[in-house]
């Protein structure tokens, strides 16, 4: 025959409910001390029944079992609390920390920008100057890799722009463009001029007569 599975709902028949429970109460009870017999544990069960009624089984005193969780519960919430003021301690350590920290930063902001400077000494002013030299250095270094990039990019612009203007004169049928270098070097050609130049006294020229 198949046991079949009881749906764990509240019963509502009374008279069911109280047959349920006397059976599941009984059985309950005798589990309760066999797990005290058998593995040597101290046991406390309390039930009362829906009328009110008091049914208990302990392996030693119910009492000293109920007095033994409490002082267990009292030594598991003292420690808890211990490590949350730990907890909080380490919270108020580290904020106090990133304050001065904060606060060191913003100090050496105000000198960086030339501010309270009254306070320190020539190392300290040696050590500052010494900062702002490095940091200009870094800016005009990364200032000029800028310069080049943008250089580079502008020439490569020209390129491209250079050959797009002879692929459209090429299929149109003209002739190529002259490149601004070849036309630098031809001009620089013509505006050469030959010049005789005399040292020394003007020679006589004969002039014949005819």
């Amino acid at each position: 025959m198949v046991r079949r599975r009881t749906q764990l709902k509240r019963i509502e028949n009374a008279a069911s409910r109280q047959v349920t429970f006397s059976k599941r109460r009984n059985g309950l009870l005798k589990k309760a001390f066999e797990l005290s017999v058998l593995c040597d544990a101290e046991v406390a069960l309390i039930i009362f029944s829906p009328r009110g009624k008091l049914y208990e089984f302990s392996s030693s005193s119910t009492n000293k079992t109920i007095e033994r969780y409490q002082k267990r519960q009292k030594d598991i919430h003292g420690i808890s609390s211990k490590g949350e003021d730990m907890q909080k301690d380490d919270v108020k350590e580290d904020a106090h920390r990133l304050a001065k920290k904060i606060e060191s930063l913003e100090d050496s902001k105000r000198k960086l920008l030339g501010h309270g400077l009254e306070p320190c000494s020539i190392d300290d002013l040696l050590l500052l100057e010494k900062q702002l030299e490095r940091s200009l250095s870094r800016i005009r270094a990364r200032k000029n890799q800028v310069f080049t990039e943008q250089i580079e990019k502008l020439k490569e612009e020209e390129r491209r722009l250079g050959e797009e203007n002879a692929n459209l004169r090429e299929e149109c049928g003209m002739r190529p463009r002259e490149s601004t270098s070849t036309r630098q070097s031809d001009d620089e050609r013509n505006m050469e001029v030959e010049t005789e130049l005399c040292i020394g006294p003007p020679e006589r020229r004969c002039i014949l007569k005819p």
